[in-house]
């Protein structure tokens, strides 16, 4: 059985937070969630996360996704690999990945291929290294002259002269057989001047009983970056920010400017689509082929078909079809569907509807838990009144109305194929196919009513005259 232990009890004290520092995000999306993905992508499923600082808040997140204990102390990193020593009981056969919760840029390569090399070498531990041009501040990894082996994690301040100029660091991350793991656990004490149990110290034992001991070089430097600090959340969003840029350019997606871009990891963009200025792209989003997404939108967790436009739009949770022309302006909630050849114009809010194809919601529209049929035409300022106070209704609009300028569909309400809706009606009422509804009073002209009623107002007009 293949295991992964995550330490992800820290508070970040320095970012001022009051959620632990693994739910802070990046791009959007939570450190931890980072880290389980690229779990999940290698195929670790056996994952024990250990919480610690509002646990509560981490678990909730994590909703049942993976097992997790509680370390009720902060006694180091050693403390809280042994407080997941019952999870590992369970498991003792194979390997288990002990990983640090605020490093979010683990690939799924590396955990392959690291563990790979670990079970080829047939060592009691392996160290995830990185080699960078300044590892002013991280553990050294020091090597056996003739075998290559590890020989030692020298921390900064117990290097020589020599071991400091190794560019070779430890990750924080390393492979155990998970039963020397559990043989070496007890063994760990707090004769430091930290008084705290560390999980490089269970190395060392496994050094020092004549087991093998590997490390590991990533490919990918970046796995040992960590923030401790707002400033340091900052460079990790832009770090995270390229090189999700950089993987769509490199695939065809077409930018012209990156000034407030901002895409998530998980987004699925199509090659030729356009991101324009001041987009963001949050959660599971997907981009079709010609589609151009900007400038100054955002949407989360919505797809958006081929060639289809979005000028200033906010979009969540919702399904945008092909060949849509939607915005400036226009919000679209959760539970929306607009279909192939749709138009939302200005200043439209739609939320937990369908619209069908080829309709226009041209502006200053709200529709609101209503099934839209096709080729129907919403006039200016016309509204669904989905909400009484109470309860939510739907409205149900066939295919071919015409809804005139300023009409209130106060639901339940049912219009037929090919309806029509006179302006400045109020419906109430089905209407049926190819039927006109009109809901209004009939005009009544009340002779100089206007002196009476604006008479300041006239008098402050004079003086434009």
């Amino acid at each position: 059985m293949t295991n992964a232990v995550i330490l992800a009890g820290g508070q970040g004290k320095r970012l001022m937070s009051d959620k632990p520092k693994t739910l802070t995000e990046i791009l959007g999306k939570p450190i931890i969630d980072w880290i389980l993905s690229a779990f999940d992508d290698a195929g670790i499923k056996n994952i024990c996360v250990v919480t610690g600082y509002a646990h509560e808040a981490l678990e909730e997140h994590l909703g049942g996704r993976c097992e997790t204990v509680f370390q009720s102390e902060r006694l180091g990193t050693g403390h809280a690999v042994m407080t997941a020593a019952d999870f590992l009981g369970r498991y003792p056969d194979g390997d288990t990945i002990i990983f640090n919760g605020d490093a979010p840029f683990v690939d799924a390569g590396t955990l392959r291929e690291s563990l790979e090399y670990h079970k080829k070498s047939s060592a009691a531990v392996t160290v995830i290294t990185a080699k960078i041009d300044n590892p002013k501040g991280y553990g050294r990894i020091v090597r056996d002259e003739k075998t290559g082996a590890l020989a030692a994690i020298r921390e900064q301040k117990d290097c020589t002269e020599d071991e400091a100029k190794i560019r070779e660091i430890n990750s924080g991350c390393f492979w155990f057989k998970t039963e020397a793991l559990l043989d070496t656990l007890p063994r760990l004490t707090r004769n430091n001047a930290q008084g705290e149990y560390y999980i490089t110290d269970a190395v060392e034992i496994l050094i020092n009983s004549g087991k093998n001991a590997e490390a590991f070089v990533a490919g990918d430097s970046d796995i040992v970056l960590s923030a401790n600090d707002r400033r340091g959340m900052l460079e990790l969003n832009e770090v995270a920010r390229m090189r999700v840029i950089d993987r769509l350019l490199d695939s065809g997606v077409e930018m012209v400017c990156l000034d407030g871009i901002i895409i998530s990891p998980d987004a699925k963009i199509a090659p030729g689509a356009k991101i324009l200025p001041g987009t963001q792209i949050y959660g599971s989003c997907t981009v079709g082929e010609g589609s151009v997404i900007g400038p100054n939108t955002q949407i989360r967790d919505t797809s958006v078909g081929k060639r289809s436009v979005l000028n200033r739009v906010f979009a969540n949770n919702a399904v945008i079809g092909s060949d849509c022309s939607i915005g400036p302006f226009v919000q679209l909630r959760p539970g929306t569907e607009v279909r192939d050849f749709a138009h939302v114009g200005d200043f439209v809010e739609i939320k937990n509807s369908v619209i069908g194809e080829g309709t226009s919601v041209s502006h200053f529209n709200y529709v609101g838990d209503s099934d839209v049929g096709k080729n129907v035409n919403f006039g200016c300022g016309s509204l669904t009144a989905n909400y009484d106070g109470n309860v939510k209704s739907r409205c149900e609009i066939g295919d071919d109305s015409f809804i005139g300028c300023n009409t209130n569909l106060v639901a339940p309400v049912k219009l037929g194929r090919a309806s029509y809706t006179a302006a400045g009606s109020t419906i109430t009422r089905d209407i049926p196919d190819e039927a006109l509804g009109i809901a209004r009073s009939r005009q009544e002209n009340k002779e100089n009513f206007a002196e009476k009623k604006l008479g300041r107002h006239l008098e402050k007009g004079k003086k434009f005259k």
